[in-house]
């Protein structure tokens, strides 16, 4: 029984370091990921951890943050703040 018990505490004392982890900027969170091996991620919740992790404060209806970038061509800068009132449609991502 204590060893059931003793797994248990383990068990979550890991996936709440694990998840204190996943609160972290990109590049702590992968010098911390490259370093753990495989059956840890097999063992602990890893999903529904990083979904709850990465999650943000911005739900449907809530007005976009501001932000300020540099155009594809760097000779100039736009911000959100500036399309207000224009449809405007932002992608995120990687074509990498």
């Amino acid at each position: 029984m204590l060893f059931v018990i003793a797994g248990a505490v383990l068990y979550l004392v890991l996936s709440a370091a694990l998840f204190a982890v996943m609160l972290q900027p990109p590049a702590v969170i992968g010098s911390f990921f490259k370093r753990i091996p495989w059956p840890v991620f097999a063992a602990l919740p890893m999903e529904p951890l990083w979904l709850r992790a990465r999650e943000g404060s911005l739900r449907v209806g809530d007005p976009a943050p501001g932000f300020d970038l540099a155009t594809f061509d760097k000779k100039s800068r736009v911000s959100l703040a500036s399309l207000r009132g224009q449809p405007t449609v932002l992608v995120f991502g990687s074509y990498t």
